[in-house]
């Protein structure tokens, strides 16, 4: 798993791992098969799932839009995206916490619309999941699916914003 920023330093690390296959792919020397393989790896849906997570507000789904965009032109299929710490999928009374997950919507749309053909919604939680066995139970069994190579979608349609 690598856990990054959707900023600059993910796409320096990109670069930096096109160069190095490139410079690899001349030399073609004694140098072990996971290191010349290290960018064919990354590009390979059947060996890598590149999961895009982000925040369902203005700054994170344009940046992980754009990250999107740089993965793709490395020749980088994102798996799927994650819409994280969601108050859609909540029932709230409270008018500020209402207005929140009102404010969502469009974003949350966007993703679902422009960006990707699998989203999972994970709503705001007190407490985050803490290893496998709570994701597990936050996602009701869909991450065994997920692993098991099955698609889980969670349209954001579905969710009341009112």
């Amino acid at each position: 798993m690598l856990d990054t920023a959707p900023t600059g330093h993910t796409l320096l690390l990109l670069d930096a791992a096109q160069a190095y296959h490139r410079e690899v792919s001349r030399s073609m020397t004694a140098l072990p098969d996971a290191v010349r393989q290290l960018l064919p790896r990354l590009r390979d849906p059947d060996f890598t799932k590149i999961l895009i997570v982000t925040l369902a507000e203005a700054t994170p789904v344009h940046e992980a839009a754009a990250l999107q965009a740089d993965l793709r032109r490395a020749g980088i299929a994102p798996f799927g995206w994650v819409i994280n710490q969601s108050f859609m999928p909540l029932t709230v009374r409270d008018p500020v916490l209402r207005a929140r997950r009102a404010a969502e919507r469009p974003y949350a749309d966007d993703v679902c619309q422009e960006h990707a053909r699998q989203v999972a919604l994970v709503p705001w939680l007190a407490e985050p999941p803490r290893g496998a066995r709570a994701l597990e139970a936050v996602l009701g069994g869909e991450a065994e699916s997920a692993r098991r190579g099955g698609a889980t979608h969670h349209p954001v349609g579905r969710h009341d914003t009112r």
